[in-house]
């Protein structure tokens, strides 16, 4: 469902090879929401809510040190959106998800394809033309 486009790439390779795979947890996530055959699905919600937060951890770091190298005149402002990200993730309830698990696993997805496209054309993208420029 969620589909990596060109538009997506920021000619970093790891950059993108870190985007691409959150795209494969979003749609991992999304076949589970879309699962009739798995009723119970707290579990598994959870432990993609962890592989998330752990894989989003990863990339922001790496996305952070390659700001850092660069020397992008936006980091804090960029590094601040990242623990935004963050802390959302963190702040999952777990009652709310053994409530309504679809629901809940529906509103995590909308959120993190949201954030990540729109931080991915957005925010990455200025610091593309921000390194294109120093070159």
């Amino acid at each position: 469902m969620f589909e990596w486009k060109r538009e997506y790439e920021t000619g970093i390779e790891i950059i993108d090879s870190q985007h691409k795979e959150l795209f494969k947890i979003a749609n991992r996530s999304y076949k589970l929401l879309k699962n009739d055959m798995v009723t119970d699905k707290y579990d598994r919600v959870v432990e993609i809510i962890n592989e998330l937060l752990d894989y989003c951890e990863y990339h922001f770091s790496t996305e952070e040190k390659f700001l850092i190298d660069i020397k992008y005149n936006k980091f804090i402002s960029h590094k601040s959106q990242h623990e935004e990200f963050i802390k959302k993730l963190r702040s999952s309830n777990l009652n709310d998800i053994d409530d309504n698990q679809d629901e809940y696993l529906m509103d995590i997805l909308n959120f993190f394809i949201k954030w990540i496209s729109g931080h991915i054309l957005s925010k990455d993208m200025d610091y593309v033309r921000f390194n294109n420029s120093i070159k």
